[in-house]
């Protein structure tokens, strides 16, 4: 008799691939919402699939819920994640992850005016997006805004932080 086992192996960082972070804003109320799009090339040594379980464990081991409602980190102080913005450049760090973009000058003003930053960290490859790479805006939109994407996500507003307080 054979079982297989119900646990999840343990995150292998080699299999998140080449992790990328976009920043950009776009209207909301009240102003420019500054947004950040984590996601992977799906490059990893196993593959898109791979690289998208391993999203997946390490979004749920940081307790970002993938595909739930939106988490509001402003008010959860306890997050392990955490956002930094200085001399135009975010950071994203969290256990096991540090991720680091230039912003535009337009998501920086959003940032200022806001105080937080929208993250949506999805488990959907994207291997078109590689840096160095023209990105059109409407691959952008199109990618950010498809429900697949969407739905296979976590949802965090993160506080913005400054090495200035």
């Amino acid at each position: 008799m054979t079982s297989t086992s119900s646990e999840t192996r343990p995150l292998r960082l080699a299999d998140l691939g080449t992790l990328v972070v976009l920043a950009w804003s776009g209207e909301a109320p009240g102003g420019d919402m500054p947004y950040l799009l984590a996601y992977t090339l799906g490059d990893g040594v196993g593959g898109p699939e791979a690289s998208s379980v391993a999203v997946r464990q390490l979004l749920e081991s940081n307790r970002l819920p993938v595909g739930g409602d939106l988490l509001d980190g402003v008010a959860k102080p306890g997050l392990p994640v955490s956002l930094l913005v200085e001399a135009g450049q975010v950071v994203v760090n969290m256990p096991q992850l540090t991720a680091q973009c230039t912003a535009p000058p337009q998501w920086l003003e959003a940032v200022a005016q806001r105080g937080f930053v929208y993250l949506v960290f999805t488990t959907r490859p994207w291997p078109e997006a590689a840096p160095g790479r023209p990105l059109a805006p409407e691959a952008l939109a199109a990618f950010a805004g498809a429900d697949e994407t969407l739905e296979k996500a976590a949802h965090v507003v993160l506080p913005a932080r400054s090495l200035r307080g």
